[in-house]
């Protein structure tokens, strides 16, 4: 069954043609444009810098691990306690 033969469709079609006659094709194209602040810049740097971070520093441990292979690393009681509530659990 053809529905551009029923004589609603036709109707509907006919509306539609005169209400787009009136509209003009543009041939001018709008670009979005996006700016970033400065702030934003830099707090994408700060970003990218701390992702590129080593997530251990292999100098210090094996600076400590000499020391203890030594025998000359030996923390206080106090500095033990005090990297025990630094850290972040």
């Amino acid at each position: 069954m053809k529905i551009t033969n029923n004589p609603n469709i036709q109707k509907i079609l006919g509306v539609y043609r005169t209400n787009t006659e009136g509209v003009q094709k543009t041939s001018k194209v709008s670009q979005d444009k996006v700016e970033i602040s400065d702030k934003a810049k830099d707090f994408q740097f700060a970003m990218n810098a701390y992702k590129n971070l080593p997530e251990v520093r292999k100098e210090k441990i094996d600076e400590i691990n000499k020391k203890i292979q030594s025998g000359s690393y030996n923390p206080s009681g106090e500095e033990i306690v005090n990297s025990m509530f630094d850290r972040k659990i």
